[in-house]
């Protein structure tokens, strides 16, 4: 008996296959090899087509299968991790009625900083948990003021991974972890966030059912099946947004567990059963997947747009063949690069810089000095500056980050991010064999009630790799991290 976990993300789809009497993956695979188109039409804007996310799930799929040849039958359940605060809307035949707006979209900001001074900053920061900044709500709003036509044609809107359950099943709903990201829930009241959406002229009729993350959400139809190659009726039993998800995969689900993860975005995550908010927005609450009322879970998510992304954008620009490469030319490169620093702002609107766009920058170039080496040793540290950077903020929340767990996937498999990361935080550094994908089959089988809980569905999550930090690094990287800090204390003064 087998599970399957999808995991959307904007660079690709994963797929994983986890068997159920030995709770280990199977097989694990992702489609296109290269990163998924985002149209970026004008400056500030990131869009992708939902009917190829849908294709490239289908294909995603199709590999999945080659690697084994398990019985299709046997799958008893489905999984579903997305890229989080995108925008998806569909008209009453389900059909996109325009391109989704996704997380790293920066055009309804100031539709978000608006309505943050017009309701009332207290009001929001209570019952909101957060700014309603450039979260989905702003985003459906932006349709409303700039394409009144598509507004008027919306059914339903979702998030992406709602979409992803719709081409599954043809049931269109969503899960209040879901309304949260996208700063519906008022989390005082208990309730979707009525003062938002009356505020915004958001009609309450487009908002999709909500079911809970762990449960039959719905069972594939038989158009899904047919394209697929499984058996109509499997039921969908869990959905998250990625970041709660990747905190799901890591078994991190009690307060004062950090995850983080290093995709195309950074983001650091740390679970409270406190109402916790920054009064500046810069972090942001959600509900976590295990979030009831009856008993607080949050999420506090530090995100930073400009990470793998950046790493990704060196090895294309610099003539690098692979990652591996990478790390190996950075490695030759001392700690602090020489005083050479990269920027890593370049992926729209950062949420710690309150919503500024400083785009990326290099500072402190010398054409006798650096070479390819100190570049991307440069780079990978502003990266886990800017990690810490946002830290420093969570730490000001009171938020213990003395231990972070994270997937031995993408930048955390760079030895000297991790070793940077490690020691100006002060955080030891767990690498688990884990990714998106598995950790959604995981939840699935939760869901389905295939496993009676928790401790039982990680029974077989393994800490494959351990970072602590490194005392004689630490003097330099902390002078290189304040030098960098300085820096972009200049820049985002000059806007």
């Amino acid at each position: 008996m087998y599970l399957i976990g999808y995991d959307l993300g904007s660079s690709s789809v994963k797929a994983a296959l986890l068997e159920i009497a030995t709770g280990q993956c199977i097989a694990s695979t992702f489609y296109p090899d290269e990163e998924m188109p985002i149209a970026a039409e004008q400056e500030g804007w990131a869009e992708q087509s939902p009917e190829m996310w849908w294709r490239n799930l289908q294909k995603a799929n199709a590999r999945l299968f080659a690697q084994t040849n398990v019985n299709r039958n046997l799958v008893q359940a489905i999984g579903i991790s997305y890229q989080m605060h995108g925008l998806v809307l569909v008209d009453k035949n389900r059909e996109v009625i325009r391109p989704s707006i996704i997380w790293c979209d920066s055009r309804a900001a100031h539709i978000g900083e608006r309505a943050f001074s017009r309701i009332g900053e207290s009001r929001c920061l209570n019952h909101l948990l957060n700014s309603p900044g450039n979260f989905t709500a702003s985003k459906l709003r932006w349709v409303y003021e700039n394409e009144p036509g598509n507004f008027e044609r919306i059914h339903k809107f979702m998030l992406p991974g709602d979409f992803i359950a719709m081409k599954l099943t043809n049931e269109i709903n969503t899960t209040l972890s879901g309304l949260s990201e996208g700063v519906f829930w008022d989390f005082r009241e208990n309730q979707i966030a009525d003062f938002l959406l009356k505020d915004y002229d958001i009609p309450r009729e487009i908002i999709p059912e909500i079911v809970p993350a762990f449960s039959v959400q719905g069972k594939l139809c038989e158009t899904a099946a047919g394209m697929l190659g499984l058996s109509v009726g499997i039921p969908v039993t869990y959905r998250a947004g990625d970041q709660p998800n990747n905190a799901f995969s890591l078994n991190v689900l009690e307060p004062g567990e950090v995850a983080a993860t290093a995709g195309t975005s950074g983001v650091v995550y740390s679970i409270s059963d406190q109402i916790n908010y920054d009064p500046q927005s810069r972090v942001n609450t959600f509900a976590h997947v295990n979030h009831t009322h009856e008993q607080s879970r949050l999420g506090i998510l530090l995100c930073v747009n400009g990470c793998g992304i950046l790493n990704a954008w060196m090895r294309k620009n610099i003539g690098v063949q692979s990652y591996e490469q990478m790390n190996e030319m950075a490695g030759l490169a001392p700690v602090g690069a020489q005083g050479l620093q990269v920027l890593p702002f370049g992926n729209g609107a950062e949420r710690i810089l309150q919503n500024q766009n400083l785009h990326a920058s290099i500072h402190g170039l010398n054409f006798n000095i650096h070479g390819q080496g100190h570049l991307i040793r440069a780079a990978q540290e502003g990266i886990a500056f800017s990690f810490y950077y946002g830290m420093e903020i969570m730490q000001e929340m009171g938020l213990n980050l003395a231990l972070i767990r994270a997937a031995q996937a993408n930048l955390f498999l760079s030895p000297i991010f991790r070793k940077t990361l490690a020691t100006i935080s002060g955080s030891a550094i767990q690498l688990y064999n884990t990714d998106g994908g598995i950790g959604a089959a995981r939840g699935a089988g939760i869901g389905a009630g295939i496993y009676k809980n928790a401790e039982e569905a990680f029974e077989k999550l393994k800490i494959v790799d351990h970072t602590l930090p490194d005392q004689k690094d630490a003097s330099v990287l902390s002078d290189a991290y304040q030098s960098w800090k300085k820096t972009l204390n200049i820049l985002k003064n000059k806007i």
